[in-house]
């Protein structure tokens, strides 16, 4: 029986109508920017599969460092105990995110944001203020799917049948912007209007506000510009109210900069970390925060500590994963492979017959009126892309070379050309 037949009999996929969903697609193997079926067919992998493999597939560095870790220490509890890979890793980042002291280990982004916002929530209550109940966030954005982080994604449409369980929450419109965009100022001037009558009338109950920075990731890779995140944090940090920053998606180089923290001038209280951290090879998250917010919680009675954590808190093959991996990013060739993807999207991107079109760093996007058939027409040239609603997204691993990334552009031209004769 064909792996497909044999899934179909077991598996419930993520996303996915299963009563309507075309059979998927059995990948055997990958290696590099490339995805390969059953029948060795070749697929450009242009999403980094869900985001994760910055680096590509099966990267040798990150495999023999799993290895080796695996022959050390497998797994250890990591309340009362710790070991070198995940201090090792802590002391890597912390330089590429200064002011930022405190490290706490999760094992994916939906969990990283909870830990955030439950962090958030009980900083106000380790020092007795208790009015700060309510949540700030942007309309479409889209932190996961868990219950902390459906509740501040309410306005993304992913999470709408649970929202009778969802805690209070304020939002904010979202400008999203794009390539020679006329109104950008006025949505931007409208967005910052709603903000300050929300300030205006509950800025002493408001806990923290809760940001993608630059980009929007399954809202359809909406992008804002980074003056305008400013002047949002500095107006809602003007109330005392905390910031976090999802970065699960854009960490890791995928901007431009290891950070966006590096092109906006801004110090929140949370980064939240994921997708990329490990390379694609392991779960792996980390919520990061300040002595600020740490020292709230170091104190004597019991209930003042953080009561959270996961079975596989810290893990060491997973923490192994991501120092070989951070020691990938910063390598220099991997900073000139960045630096020519984003100048490649941004050649080539004019050229496509489609609406909205955008670049931020390594990921480019545009709007089409038929996505599903376009993804479809890719797969069958092998080109892996996964539309959001009627946005196509570009977000190839940093294995992706010049050409590559020209000739699927090129590929992609075509086939819209012809869909729309």
């Amino acid at each position: 029986m064909h792996l497909k037949e044999r899934d179909r009999k077991l598996i419930w996929h993520p996303f996915t109508q299963e009563k309507t969903a075309e059979p998927p697609i059995a990948i055997k193997r990958g290696y590099g920017s490339y995805l390969y079926d059953t029948d060795d067919k070749p697929y450009l992998d242009l999403i980094s599969s869900w985001w994760v493999n910055v680096h590509g597939h099966a990267h040798p560095d990150i495999a023999k460092a799993i290895h080796a870790q695996s022959m050390t220490l497998e797994h250890v509890i990591f309340a009362g105990f710790t070991h070198e890979p995940a201090v090792q890793l802590c002391e890597k980042l912390q330089p590429l995110l200064p002011g930022f002291s405190k490290f706490f280990f999760s094992d994916n982004g939906s969990t990283a944001v909870e830990v955030a916002l439950k962090m958030a929530y009980q900083y106000w209550r380790n020092q007795g203020v208790l009015k700060r109940s309510i949540f700030l966030s942007f309309d479409g954005g889209y932190h996961g799917d868990t219950f902390g982080a459906m509740s501040i994604g309410v306005k993304s449409g992913f999470h709408t049948l649970f929202s009778d369980l969802f805690f209070s929450v304020l939002t904010i419109p979202f400008p999203a912007t794009w390539n020679g965009d006329g109104a950008i100022e006025s949505k931007e001037a409208y967005a910052l209007e709603v903000l300050t009558a929300h300030l205006n009338t509950n800025g002493d109950t408001i806990v923290a506000l809760v940001l993608e920075p630059l980009i929007q990731g399954a809202n359809g890779m909406k992008m804002c510009r980074p003056a305008f995140v400013e002047q949002v944090v500095h107006l809602v940090q003007n109330y005392g109210i905390l910031v976090i920053l999802d970065e699960v998606m854009t960490g890791f180089g995928r901007t431009g900069t290891y950070f966006c923290l590096e092109q906006i001038n801004i110090i929140p209280d949370f980064v939240c970390l994921a997708k990329g951290l490990t390379g694609g090879f392991l779960p792996l998250a980390l919520t990061i925060t300040t002595e600020k917010i740490y020292k709230v919680f170091w104190d004597e009675p019991l209930n003042k500590y953080f009561a959270h954590g996961h079975s596989y808190t810290a893990n060491p093959l997973g923490c192994a994963a991501a120092i070989a991996s951070l020691d990938l990013l910063m390598q220099p060739t991997t900073i000139q492979s960045i630096q020519a993807i984003h100048h490649t999207h941004t050649k080539e991107i004019v050229h496509l017959p489609a609406k909205h079109k955008r670049v931020t760093g390594t990921i480019a996007a545009f709007d089409v009126e038929n996505p599903e058939t376009l993804k479809r027409k890719c797969l069958e040239q092998g080109l892996l892309i996964r539309p959001l609603g009627n946005a196509v997204y570009l977000l190839p691993p940093y294995s992706t070379t010049v050409s590559e990334l020209e000739k699927a552009y090129e590929k992609i031209k075509n086939i819209l050309c012809y869909l729309l004769k």
